[in-house]
């Protein structure tokens, strides 16, 4: 079976339990029918534009299934992160999601939750690496299929030559992305440290602008996060008049709006409401059921785009705090 039958089950998975909790009385009564479940997810998130809707995710499939919810970001410190996940671990949690961005950093957490029966996957981050952090599946996005998706528009776009900012060095599905972008953009693809990146906007604009005028040849700009895109390569793009053709992973308000203006080219969609969702979900039924969807294989959100084409209604899911 496909991994793509894999999904649909899951989510097929998924309405059909959010519809028993909503017919069992408006919500009340199902609120309480699994409460005893502590389901925990983890992430390396910062709370912006992107975490907070998975967590909003979450907190809705929490919500529709009854159960109790902790969600805890990291804000990108994976040392943090993995103390976390042995708190967690330690603090009653009965089923323990994770984004893995760095996985050695949190290998022993995990296997430690692993080894104390607590069933674990990962989400968002770890496609790759989910079965050596002893995780039964990974829902997300493969960012090497998400970066080959990317460079085959930019190829559609015209471009010759992209300048990929890498905006967390340790972020290894970033470099990801870049890689899948590498291998299928007919031109070149220039990966760029641009490590700390989201904490100085303004600096990151500034970096990119200098290699945009350093490089006249860059006609094209892959940013892996769409507050990179608006507040940093839009910025550069707009301040040497290359009008460059600028595509990004993620969504923001800013960056729909860009693309809505024809300022920008694309947003890869990875569906993030989906993996906080689907990341209950899928324990909860392991929990409930013995269920472990995926058939050791990750079941994927994205990639989806965003362009001109159908803008204006994720325009308003993202208002509704669902995209």
């Amino acid at each position: 079976m496909s991994w793509k039958k894999f999904a649909v089950i899951a989510a097929v998975s998924s309405l059909a339990l959010a519809g028993c909790a909503s017919n069992t009385g408006g919500g009340d009564a199902a609120a309480g029918d699994h409460s005893d479940l502590k389901i925990c997810v983890y992430t390396h998130g910062d709370g912006g534009t992107f975490w907070s809707v998975a967590q909003a995710g979450a907190e809705a499939a929490a919500a529709d299934l009854g159960v109790t919810l902790d969600y805890q970001g990291s804000n990108n410190d994976s040392a943090k992160q993995a103390s976390t996940i042995e708190a967690g671990t330690a603090g009653g949690c009965s089923g323990i999601a994770a984004s893995a961005p760095d996985p050695d950093a949190i290998k022993d957490a995990m296997l430690a939750a692993h080894d104390a029966g607590i069933p674990t996957v990962t989400m968002n981050s770890g496609s790759s690496v989910f079965k050596d952090l002893g995780a039964f599946t990974h829902v997300g996005q493969d960012e090497i299929v998400a970066g080959r998706e990317a460079g085959l528009r930019f190829n559609e776009l015209g471009a010759t030559k992209i300048l990929c900012p890498i905006q967390e060095a340790a972020n290894s599905g970033l470099t990801d992305r870049c890689k899948g972008a590498s291998e299928t953009f007919s031109g070149e693809v220039v990966d760029f440290n641009l490590d700390g990146g989201l904490a100085d906007l303004a600096g990151s604009a500034a970096k990119i602008q200098a290699a945009l005028e350093a490089d006249p040849a860059i006609d094209g700009i892959f940013a892996l996060n769409a507050d990179i895109a608006t507040g940093a390569a839009l910025v550069a793009s707009d301040a040497t008049g290359r009008n460059a053709i600028i595509g990004t992973v993620d969504m923001s308000a800013d960056a729909l709006q860009a693309i809505k203006d024809g300022k920008m080219a694309f947003a890869v969609d990875q569906q993030q409401y989906a993996q906080g969702y689907m990341s209950v979900v899928l324990l909860y039924l392991n929990l409930t059921n013995a269920h472990e969807l995926g058939g050791g294989l990750p079941i994927y959100t994205g990639p989806g785009f965003v362009t001109a084409d159908n803008v204006d209604k994720v325009m308003e899911l993202v208002a509704a705090g669902t995209r």
